[in-house]
């Protein structure tokens, strides 16, 4: 992503008229300021995630925040909206690896005995700024079926997601992989905060 910075740029006049202006009026100029960097966002998620779907995800996440701030007058310096995008785009990134490495750890723990009743698994997913937080499950053995929880119960101060999942009806099930995704619902649609895997085998 370039960041050059100066405050006769056109990212630069674009976000002190949306800060000069009060919450919500200067639309155009929002627009505007979303077409000319969220392509960049979008590069710097190929170049860092390199995936298409999470590159989506993160141009949604930042260009969201950043108007959001530039609306609130929370960028000091709006000339420099661009090392705003920059930095949040990197810090974006850094949580979402956090949160996988965190995950793969979870997993290689995750083991159950015959006499266990409950699964019970803390899902690691980055929670602040969170409103509405939904559960969308898929079985391997369904594959594009899903099924959604809406409106969990969590903490966001905690990080994490409690999920339960009672054994004596997965018992029942040939060996599969259940995914779950974790997803923050936000006034532009759903933003994924989390992926996580459980391979069921029957126990021998």
């Amino acid at each position: 992503m370039d960041t050059v910075q100066g405050a006769d740029t056109p990212e630069a006049d674009l976000a002190r008229r949306i800060t000069a202006c009060p919450p919500g009026e200067a639309r155009e100029a929002e627009a505007q300021l979303y077409r000319l960097l969220a392509p960049r966002v979008r590069r710097y998620g190929l170049r860092h995630l390199r995936d298409a779907h999470a590159a989506a995800d993160l141009m949604q996440h930042v260009m969201t925040l950043t108007i959001e701030h530039l609306r609130s007058g929370r960028v000091r310096e709006p000339e420099r909206v661009l090392s705003f995008v920059l930095g949040t785009c990197r810090m974006t990134v850094m949580d979402q690896r956090r949160t996988e490495h965190r995950r793969e750890d979870l997993l290689e723990r995750c083991t159950v005995a015959p006499e266990d009743q409950l699964l019970v698994s803390r899902l690691a997913a980055p929670l602040a700024g969170v409103q509405r937080l939904d559960l969308a499950a898929e079985m391997s053995t369904a594959p594009g079926v899903q099924h959604r929880l809406e409106d969990i119960p969590f903490d966001p101060a905690s990080g994490e997601v409690l999920y339960l999942a009672r054994l004596s009806l997965v018992r029942q099930l040939p060996e599969h992989t259940t995914t779950l995704r974790l997803l923050a619902v936000e006034p532009d649609g759903t933003r994924e905060l989390g992926r996580y895997a459980f391979h069921h085998a029957p126990w021998r």
